[in-house]
């Protein structure tokens, strides 16, 4: 396991203001309180990021911000996703520039269909073997058409010397991904639904949505396992997978950034053409949170 990648990560959000503008100084809040939070550190230009809703010149302004005010021992990914290895690697070096830690990469979409795995080899190793920093692929399907990646080629993947690990946001799969490359890849579970099992099967630490608006608890779950105390951690696993359930499971990134604004974090609502939660919706995360005395 890499040491740098033991513990929980948080996929920061991006906040906007009314006029749907990136409001970097609510960005810096947010920061502020994390980088003296329990996290090992963060996943920037991610789903929950809304990667694909901003310009390169906001997702290089993101990055910077988070790197600028992360915690004195807490590791930056960046995530670069782009449909082509040229833009990929120009915006890789920018990331690498910046002083992130770690690349992540997800496989282009755009071309379904030919993106089998000799050409996803092909992506993955170039964009890889152009880059002095590490890189991790992305395994979320839902986000990339449907793409997922393959036990085989991850198998090869594991073999490239800048590729360290995989993070697997998809359903069913981290579980093979554990068997085949554990021994010789970081494996990261990209949801709360399986941290803790990907913990138990060795996987060195995970990527956590719920670690956006309660970073401790999730990390009191990774300290738990790690140590195995497995009756308090099977305990806060399940009220950590109700938590989840009821946020991501229901709304994904507007519930992630609903709940961070009831935790007193600077949430606020998605870019469009993702809408804000529904009444009824924050009604509902609401109730639970009081119900549950997280708020």
């Amino acid at each position: 396991m890499d040491k740098n990648l033991m513990g929980v990560f948080a996929p920061i959000t991006t906040p906007f203001d009314s006029k749907g503008e990136v409001a970097y100084d609510k960005l810096r809040g947010n920061m502020e309180f994390y980088a003296n939070s329990r996290l090992k550190g963060y996943l920037a230009l991610g789903s929950n990021g809304e990667n694909k809703s901003l310009t390169n010149e906001e997702k290089v302004k993101v990055l910077e911000t988070i790197v600028k005010n992360k915690g004195a021992d807490q590791t930056v990914m960046a995530g670069c996703i782009f449909e082509s290895t040229k833009e990929t690697i120009e915006f890789a070096k920018i990331a690498q520039d910046l002083g992130a830690d770690y690349i992540t990469l997800l496989p282009p979409s755009y071309f379904k269909k030919q993106m089998t795995d000799p050409v996803l080899l092909r992506y993955f190793t170039d964009v890889a073997g152009s880059l002095s920093t590490p890189c991790l692929v992305y395994n979320a399907p839902q986000f990339c058409g449907g793409t997922t990646l393959s036990v085989n080629l991850v198998k090869e993947l594991a073999q490239h010397p800048n590729i360290v690990g995989i993070k697997d946001s998809s359903t069913g799969n981290i579980e093979n991904f554990l068997f085949a490359v554990r021994d010789k890849f970081n494996v990261m579970p990209g949801s709360a639904n399986f941290f803790m099992n990907g913990l138990l099967m060795g996987a060195p630490g995970g990527v956590v949505s719920l670690a956006n608006i309660f970073p401790d608890i999730t990390d009191e779950l990774y300290t738990l396992t790690i140590n195995k105390k497995y009756e308090e951690a099977f305990k806060l696993n399940e009220k950590i997978l109700q938590l989840n359930k009821t946020v991501s499971g229901s709304g994904g990134v507007a519930a992630v950034k609903y709940g961070m604004d009831l935790a007193g974090l600077n949430g606020g609502d998605p870019r469009l053409p993702l809408l804000p939660l529904t009444e009824d919706l924050k009604k509902k995360i609401k109730d639970y949170f009081q119900k549950e005395g997280m708020i």
